[in-house]
């Protein structure tokens, strides 16, 4: 894969909602994949961009579709003795979210149902996101979407593109840290969930940067 564009002029919502909407064909749909570390915002970019593309063209909707949706239950955790680093790559289905994103691309003239995170019971939900026939612009988003594995590399082949959010580490940490404190931890904990548990995922998702077609 080419290295990525640097993006000086494209942090402006509109400039990529337009870019997101220049994917289309005629009678398609597309897959957009945004990864990133954790609390790079990837959540936070994916909801707007959605928002605005609707706005602007909704004739072509669009849709978040989180890959938190796919987090292993937590009584899988516990079985497989992950819990205590829940986040890292294989605490995931990634073949499950591989075989969505199929799915959607196959799949278009009937709605197709995809879950959703719930961090208030830190659970999955099934079914919780519908994707309707008339969204043609789904825009996958998580950690783990350029990472050179099995099955993650599938999603650059499935993909139109991936785009890749940037933040700055001290930021990142910052985020983290609050979103565990305002999830339970102490802040002892937070901070040190934020710096281990979630620095190692950090770390290798850093290294698929690269891979991405779009900076952000």
């Amino acid at each position: 894969m080419s290295h990525p564009e640097q993006p000086p002029t494209l942090n402006d919502i509109d400039s990529l909602a337009n870019r997101a909407l220049a994917l289309l064909t005629p009678g398609s749909r597309v897959i957009l994949g945004i990864a990133g570390c954790p609390g790079a915002g990837k959540t936070t970019l994916a909801r707007n961009l959605a928002e605005r593309i609707t706005e602007i063209a909704p004739e072509t909707p669009a849709v978040h579709l989180p890959l938190d949706g796919f987090h292993l239950a937590n009584a899988t955790l516990d079985r497989l003795g992950r819990h205590d680093r829940k986040g890292a790559i294989d605490t995931f289905d990634g073949w499950g979210f591989v075989a969505l994103l199929r799915r959607l691309l196959a799949e278009k003239d009937h709605t197709v149902y995809a879950p959703n995170f719930e961090r208030t019971v830190d659970e999955g939900v099934a079914g919780a996101v519908a994707v309707l026939p008339a969204a043609r612009i789904v825009i996958a988003e998580g950690n783990y979407l350029l990472v050179d594995e099995q099955p993650w590399q599938q999603v650059g082949e499935i993909a139109a593109e991936v785009w890749f959010c940037e933040t700055s580490e001290s930021e990142r940490m910052l985020r983290l840290i609050d979103r565990h404190v305002r999830h339970g931890r102490s802040p002892a904990e937070a901070r040190r969930w934020a710096q281990t548990v979630d620095g190692a995922n950090a770390r290798l998702v850093e290294r698929s940067r690269d891979r991405a077609t779009l900076l952000v």
